[in-house]
């Protein structure tokens, strides 16, 4: 039985903060030593490394939901659905683990080699063309970009772990391993930027990190007790679990496709519109406003193996009082966080001497409310997509489609700025999907006014 309770939260805040508040807590050495024009590249480089993560294709999420039914005693793997597990002693079924491993292991080693081949062909020609009106060192930035495609190449092959470790509902000791990875990365950045080496310093500490994460995270999931078991079984065939699995790995593979041209878009048709600096602007205050978005969603994220474990004992009011904390938080998260942003944001850029600022407290809000629906309906699909179906492909598709035409339509005839970029997106996402996934799960879970009022009460 998956066991997740508050050291499991504790750890998840402080992982989370040190893995998306890193950019933020290396800002006042980078901000100081690097020019805005060299920040820009920095923003650039970390949607690629988004875009990279694109190439798991939804395989990470549906991996690790399989991995938990396996735990949970299930025997067979469904395309759609699932086994429902009545014992409370359900051995696991080693022969099936062990396939599901393999599959992994052969899916990832593909797109390793698909990514690398895309990175190093049109990836470079995009940083060469970005380069063209780029006045600092382009030895550093392609030396640093040599590393990026290294270190994402690897990041990939080996992201199986993430799922192994994250299914089997090793939640606190996954943390603490990125906890460390992490911190390790904040050391090498900060020492390396102050000694001048610019991006090679961030490319060089994350390299780091990510080895030293995966160590960890083989040594953690591959006891002695589980490499003996695994060793003396019989694998299933890895092309019927990849079988089970890939129609809804797929769907959430496009789905991501879709949220990544929701998010991500701006930075890559702003960069061929907007200057640098309005880049760097932009940028720097999209990740600062991602600490707050990651941190609102912790509470429900933590608990996705356990609430998928659920969904196989059909406990659907437990999965409703996690779900209704989990929008509490949300909610306060945004509020607490939103207000500290907008009021100390450019203090505390000016405090250190940043060469680059925030986006005026108009675009700000924008962002902020962008962010938050946009965290909203990421939770409710999470949600939905642990009865191993996937309801919002088209959906996600069609708004992501709307959202890059909206901006080259803009930026090529209009001659659109950084309020358009918000506001498109702003407008496509709450004209369908912004409510339609938080109404599904209301309506899956069964959720009533006295529900949320109860939730309350008791926090």
């Amino acid at each position: 039985m998956i066991q997740i309770n508050r050291k499991d939260i504790l750890w998840n805040y402080g992982a989370t903060f040190l893995k998306i508040a890193s950019a933020a807590l290396l800002l006042p050495f980078i901000l100081r030593m690097m020019p805005a024009e060299t920040v820009g590249i920095w923003s650039v480089f970390t949607t690629i490394t988004a875009f990279a993560a694109l190439l798991d294709f939804g395989f990470g999420p549906s991996f690790t939901r399989n991995i938990t039914y396996v735990f949970s005693g299930v025997k067979n793997l469904r395309i759609n659905g699932f086994e429902i597990v009545e014992e409370k002693d359900h051995p696991i079924d080693y022969s099936l683990l062990k396939g599901v491993i393999q599959a992994m292991q052969w899916f990832y080693s593909r797109m390793a080699i698909v990514l690398f081949l895309l990175l190093v062909t049109l990836g470079t020609y995009y940083i060469h063309t970005l380069l063209q009106n780029y006045k600092g060192d382009h030895r550093e930035v392609y030396m640093a970009w040599i590393i990026l495609c290294s270190i994402n190449t690897y990041n990939l092959y080996s992201l199986y772990y993430d799922s192994l470790l994250q299914g089997k509902g090793l939640i606190k000791r996954s943390k603490q391993i990125v906890v460390v990875g992490q911190s390790i990365y904040l050391m090498i950045a900060t020492f390396l930027i102050m000694a001048g080496y610019g991006l090679i310093a961030i490319v060089s500490a994350q390299a780091s990190s990510v080895m030293i994460i995966r160590w960890l995270s083989y040594k953690t999931f591959f006891t002695l007790d589980i490499k003996q078991k695994l060793e003396i079984t019989t694998s299933r065939s890895k092309v019927e679990v990849l079988k089970a699995i890939y129609p809804n790995a797929i769907k959430i593979g496009l789905t991501s496709l879709g949220g990544f041209m929701v998010q991500r878009s701006a930075i890559i048709i702003g960069s061929l519109y907007l200057t640098l600096e309005e880049l760097a602007s932009y940028g720097i205050t999209m990740q600062l406003i991602a600490i707050i978005s990651t941190s609102a969603g912790i509470y429900t994220a933590t608990y996705q193996p356990k609430i998928a474990q659920l969904m196989v004992k059909n406990d659907k009011s437990t999965i409703k009082e996690v779900y209704l904390k989990g929008q509490f938080i949300l909610v306060m998260t945004y509020i607490a966080g939103g207000l500290a942003f907008l009021f100390l944001g450019d203090w505390a850029l000016n405090l250190i001497g940043s060469k680059t600022h925030l986006l005026s407290t108009n675009l700000a809000v924008l962002a902020l409310v962008l962010s938050l629906e946009q965290t909203n309906l990421m939770i409710a699909g999470g949600i939905l997509l642990l009865k191993n179906e996937v309801p919002f492909l088209k959906a996600s598709l069609i708004s992501g489609f709307s959202i890059l035409l909206g901006l080259l339509v803009s930026f090529q005839i209009f001659d659109a700025g950084l309020l358009t970029i918000l506001l498109i997106s702003i407008i496509v996402d709450v004209s369908y999907q912004a409510w339609k996934w938080p109404w599904e799960v209301k309506k899956e879970l069964n959720i009533t006014i006295k529900d949320i009022t109860n939730i309350i009460t008791n926090i």
